[in-house]
């Protein structure tokens, strides 16, 4: 079996540490720690490690959406891991996630503290723990359960297919790019289709499969992810973008979308988060200002 551009997959795949991808200094076919270094541990029982991917912001948001509720224990400290670095491969980190990826979180309200990888589960750790953004009646919970896991299944095809391909890849191809875009599409008329008779995934209320999905399809729809709105027509989807920009105007995913955050715009990069005032007083344009006034 050959492809287009020549290329004949060997009897036995080998590993090419160069393959020339915007990851390919951290990308490995193997697990386990590369290196020793234990985490850092703030004082509260929430402690997140997590970067602002989409992945990362689903749990921010939800965290900074229960501390709007008046749910005082999700305080939280949440510690940068930059994962262009190599940090989520130190044996701290991969204690807390087996996977080596963002986000991970060790909740110190339980003896001994309980670990919890996989942003999913992350989402309905805290929503069963605090009873919120996750309904109490069987029927809607399953609803919401039905979105989150379709989140969790499809956002791969969106990220690891369409996302790797069009934007990160050495070199542009048109068969994975058509296939990956289509899958794309394919995704957001799923969730156009639902929104167009519901102001949120599971009616009328907003859950954590609102907040799950927001990240991914709804920075897609906004522009915010990959530059790709113009070529997947992102306007199209009249119901997503509605839905989209309501959930972007709350104040709590406006900090998540900021804690961790070490790219754009300064003003709206917090890259830890220890307290509610940090997003006045910590924000990293204020962190460099301070730098620049201190005395050599």
């Amino acid at each position: 079996m050959s492809e287009e551009n020549g290329y004949t997959p060997p009897k036995v795949w080998t590993w090419d540490k160069e393959d020339g991808s915007a990851f390919a200094n951290i990308n490995r076919p193997i697990a386990g720690p590369t290196h020793e270094k234990e985490l850092p541990v703030g004082k509260h029982p929430l402690q997140l490690y997590s970067l602002a991917t989409p992945n990362g912001v689903k749990v921010t948001v939800l965290l900074e959406e229960l501390l709007d509720e008046g749910v005082a224990e999700a305080e939280y400290d949440a510690f940068l891991i930059n994962i262009l670095d190599g940090d989520q491969f130190s044996s701290g980190f991969v204690a807390v996630n087996p996977n080596s990826k963002i986000p991970a979180l060790m909740d110190h309200s339980t003896s001994p503290p309980t670990r919890v990888f996989e942003s999913g589960a992350i989402l309905l750790h805290l929503a069963e723990r605090f009873q919120k953004f996750l309904p109490s009646d069987a029927s809607l919970r399953a609803e919401c359960l039905s979105w989150l896991f379709w989140q969790m299944g499809s956002a791969p095809y969106l990220g690891g297919g369409f996302g790797h391909f069009y934007a990160y890849a050495p070199s542009k191809m048109e068969y994975p790019i058509n296939r990956f875009a289509m899958e794309a599409k394919r995704q957001l008329d799923v969730l156009d289709r639902r929104l167009a008779d519901n102001r949120y995934l599971c009616g009328d209320e907003y859950t954590i499969a609102d907040i799950a999905n927001f990240p991914w399809y709804g920075a897609l729809v906004l522009g915010h992810l990959y530059e790709a709105a113009e070529f997947l027509d992102v306007t199209s989807c009249e119901n997503v973008t509605r839905w989209a920009k309501e959930i972007s105007q709350r104040p709590a995913v406006k900090r998540g979308i900021m804690v961790n955050r070490t790219w754009g715009d300064e003003k709206g990069q917090l890259h830890e988060r220890h307290d509610a005032s940090d997003f006045k007083l910590k924000t990293q344009d204020k962190i460099s200002a301070e730098k620049e006034e201190a005395p050599a």
